[in-house]
């Protein structure tokens, strides 16, 4: 062998010997963390350059806590919820979900009515919910060709939060709501220019302050809402998410903050955030397809029973999970009955 030869494969071997010792020393990290030189200390010394066969680095994650969320995780990574979902899998549920209560809002802004049925139309609305609104002035709302508008056109809990120590019920038959509260009961036909002023002059003397012009009661249209989302027309909320927010606070939260539709058991904590294009299935056939997650406003701050602000929700929720999600809006695609008790079951 000649000695160009030699010398090349010398080189070869110093920098395959540097290059292992490389691999060995990031394949194996120290038990005690990255070592730093100490002050003073004499070098290490130095290995005489040697082959060795690369390791490949040994999986690895972090400790755990139980209660670990977005807050304290590194952006991108998974995200483990209160229970044991991880952000981004398929949701984990008991072998059914059960309807645990179903609430209209016949008045948008005003209080919640429980039901025990509801027939629910394929592409409808939650039957009874949103049928009238209350503008806070020109809202450029048009009966003959209705557009969604924000709610803040509107009176709502999110900026009024004196709605909230209103009690209403709405009879179907009459269209007759009653409203307690404020002086004595008093009741309107909501479906007569009378009526629907006489609700219009009792907010003026109840919440003046929130007022931005003149308020007037509008009625809904057929095949439109006055809905906070412009699709979705039926919300769901998981009460296993509404206790992990309880967790958070260290306090009672009463379900109902969240407006929704229809309050389910059977879900582990947020597992409704990933359900996104599911469809859920009921005994009379019905079919809810989760279509998008419900982002939180400072509504459900207020107290539904007190009318106090009393707690910041959607914070919370940021802080503990990097977002302000809690429920989801669902599309009925396939028409049937709902009632309480009910037992869902995912089909797709």
């Amino acid at each position: 062998m000649s000695l160009a030869h030699r010398e090349v494969l010398s080189r070869l071997h110093e920098a395959a010997g540097a290059l292992g010792v490389l691999l060995e020393i990031h394949a194996q990290p120290s038990r005690t963390g990255i070592r730093r030189p100490v002050r003073g200390a004499a070098p290490p010394k130095r290995r005489p350059p040697a082959i060795r066969r690369a390791r490949a680095p040994a999986p690895w994650w972090p400790p755990v806590d139980p209660m670990w969320c977005c807050n304290s995780a590194p952006q991108g990574a998974a995200t483990l919820l209160r229970g044991g979902s991880i952000q981004g899998h398929a949701p984990r549920m008991t072998a059914l979900i059960h309807v645990s209560a179903l609430y209209r809002y016949p008045v948008k802004g005003l209080s919640p009515e429980p039901i025990g049925r509801a027939e629910l139309e394929t592409s409808g609305f939650f039957p009874g919910d949103r049928l009238y609104a209350i503008e806070n002035g020109p809202s450029g709302f048009n009966a003959v060709a209705p557009r969604h508008q924000p709610k803040t056109k509107y009176l709502m809990l999110m900026r009024d939060e004196a709605l909230a120590r209103l009690r209403t019920r709405y009879d179907d038959a009459t269209a007759t709501l009653t409203v307690e509260g404020y002086g004595e009961p008093q009741a309107f036909r909501l479906d007569t220019e009378a009526g629907r002023e006489g609700l219009a002059e009792l907010m003026r003397r109840f919440v003046p302050g929130s007022l931005r012009g003149e308020p007037k009661v509008l009625a809904a249209p057929p095949q439109y809402r006055f809905t906070d989302s412009p699709t979705g027309y039926v919300s769901l909320i998981n009460r296993a998410s509404v206790a992990a927010v309880e967790d958070y606070l260290g306090a009672p939260v009463d379900p109902l903050r969240f407006r929704g539709n229809l309050l389910v058991d059977g879900l582990e904590p947020f597992a409704e955030l990933e359900m996104v294009g599911q469809v859920i299935e009921a005994p009379s056939g019905l079919r809810l397809k989760i279509i998008k997650r419900t982002v939180r406003c400072a509504a459900t701050n207020v107290d539904p029973v007190s009318g106090v602000r009393d707690c910041d929700i959607p914070w919370t929720l940021d802080a503990r999970l990097g977002h302000r999600d809690l429920g989801v809006y669902a599309e009925v695609i396939a028409g049937g009955a709902l009632a309480k008790g009910d037992a869902l079951r995912v089909v797709g």
